[in-house]
C-alpha cells in the first residue's frame, strides 16, 4: 500500500512540474504549400511550420518558372526561382532571408555550384546562413535545386546571444 502511495505521489509531482512548460507552450502555426505540378493542388506537406520563433521550410524546387510556366532555362535562372519561392515562403510567415539560420541545397549537378552561389550571394543583407549543398542526382520535376532550411526572428536570436 505504501508502494502504490508513493508512486501516486511521485507522479502527481512530476505531472505538477510539467504543467508550468506546457501552460507556456506556443502554439504550432503551419503554411500550407500553393501546390506545384509536380505534388498537385493538395500537396501533403506545409510549406513551413511554425513552433515558437522558429519557421522550418520544406523543400522548394525551381521545376517551373513561374514567369513562363516552363523549368528553368539553365541553373542561374533557377536559383533565382527556388530562392524567390523561399523568400515568399519566409515573408509569408513575417520572416527574411536574413532569418535564416540553416540551409541545405540538392543540385543535380555540382558544377551548379559557382553560379547557384552567385545568386545566392545577392539574398542576404547580413552574415550568411549556416548551410550544406548536395549532390542529389536527381530531383522531382526535373528541377536544378531543392532548398530547404530553418529561420529565427532575429529579434529572438540576438537576444538569445547577449
Amino acid at each position: 500500500m505504501k508502494s502504490v502511495l508513493a508512486k501516486s505521489i511521485l507522479a502527481a509531482a512530476i505531472g505538477f512540474c510539467a504543467l508550468p512548460g506546457l501552460a507556456f507552450a506556443a502554439p504550432v502555426k503551419h503554411f500550407p504549400s500553393g501546390g506545384t505540378a509536380v505534388s498537385g493542388s493538395s500537396p501533403a506537406y506545409s510549406a513551413a511550420v511554425q513552433s515558437g520563433d522558429t519557421l522550418y521550410i520544406s523543400g522548394t524546387a525551381d521545376g517551373r518558372d513561374p514567369d513562363t510556366g516552363k523549368p528553368p532555362v539553365d541553373a542561374t535562372t533557377g536559383a533565382k526561382v527556388v530562392l524567390n519561392s523561399v523568400k515568399k515562403i519566409l515573408e509569408t510567415a513575417g520572416y527574411t532571408m536574413d532569418d535564416l539560420v540553416w540551409v541545405q541545397i540538392f543540385a543535380t549537378d555540382l558544377k551548379d555550384y559557382g553560379d547557384f552561389n552567385t545568386v545566392y550571394r545577392t539574398y542576404f543583407k547580413g552574415p550568411l546562413p549556416a548551410r550544406a549543398f548536395i549532390g542529389a542526382g536527381s530531383l522531382l520535376g526535373g528541377a536544378h535545386f531543392e532548398v530547404m532550411g530553418m529561420a529565427v526572428k532575429q529579434s529572438a536570436a540576438q537576444s538569445g546571444s547577449k
